[in-house]
């Protein structure tokens, strides 16, 4: 009897030694099949409300830290960030500076200032029952070209106006291969004279096609106008090798005299960058 006891108690005993060493699975959060994506953006100055999207879906983020609201599976994820700035639309992954409101029906002189685009392309790694935390640096994908123009001959109160057309220039950009469109494009930049100097600002995506032709229409008081065909194709050969710096062309006027009164020129040409032009 002793020994069916004791028989019973060490079975009773290893059951429940052996349901002891049986463990429910423990998981760091509540979605052990997926990840979760937390981005903190180093926001550039003035760069606005952006937008990030994880394989094509988006969320709009405003302060340096958004937590992506869609659970993602496990592996690579593509990620692209970028703002939204005035005067570009945004769309299917292409950033594309509209067109100027006169030349809407053919869209191919396209605005000179508009703001400034910022993004940043990459990839993500995302595992199961865990947040994977990413800093994004935006870049500047837009640079200032800023044209000077100084009056030595003739005299600059006969310059009514002055009307300029820059051709060769991306009006496209492609935020998942970072780089501008091929094809080429046209803006107009608002040129203006204050006594001997004559200046006008633009902002680009880059260059594009072969050749760079900025073309300046000379309107006097007197009535009479001229134009002037200038190639910058050697003067912006690396233009788009950095879009953070302000890029200068100056260059000296030439215009029309009484003791001189043939076609107007401009010579000197020079190129520099200027870290402290602030163009708005």
């Amino acid at each position: 009897m002793k020994k069916q006891l004791y028989i019973l108690m060490y079975g009773a005993i290893s059951a429940l030694l052996l349901t002891s060493c049986v463990k429910d699975e423990v998981y760091n959060t509540s979605h052990p099949d997926k990840g979760a994506v937390s981005i903190h953006v180093n926001l550039p100055q003035g760069m606005g409300d952006y937008t990030v999207e994880i394989d094509g879906q988006s969320v709009q983020g405003s302060g340096a830290t958004i937590v992506y609201p869609t659970l993602l599976s496990p592996g690579e994820h593509n990620l692209l960030m970028y703002n939204h700035p005035d005067g570009l639309t945004i769309a299917d992954g292409i950033a594309r500076v509209n067109a100027m409101a006169d030349t809407q029906s053919n869209g191919n002189v396209i605005l000179p200032m508009p703001g400034c685009l910022y993004s940043v392309s990459t990839t993500c790694t995302v595992t199961a029952d865990d947040t994977v935390h990413i800093e994004l640096d935006p870049l500047r994908r837009m640079r200032d070209l800023h044209f000077e123009l100084t009056v030595a001959e003739g005299d600059p109160e006969r310059i009514a106006s002055v009307e300029g057309v820059l051709s060769g220039i991306a009006g496209t950009y492609t935020l998942a291969t970072e780089s501008p469109s091929r094809e080429p494009m046209t803006t107009a930049p608002t040129f203006t004279r204050d006594g001997n100097r004559v200046t006008a600002d633009t902002r680009l995506l880059g260059t594009a096609d072969e050749a760079q032709i900025l073309v300046l229409t000379l309107r006097f008081t007197d009535g009479k106008v001229q134009t002037i065909e200038n190639d910058l194709t050697e003067m912006l050969r690396t233009f788009n090798t950095d879009m953070q710096t302000p890029l200068k062309i100056s260059g000296t006027l030439l215009t029309p005299t009484a003791a001189n009164p043939g076609t107007a020129t401009i010579t000197d040409w020079q190129v520099q960058e200027v870290v402290d032009i602030t163009i708005k």
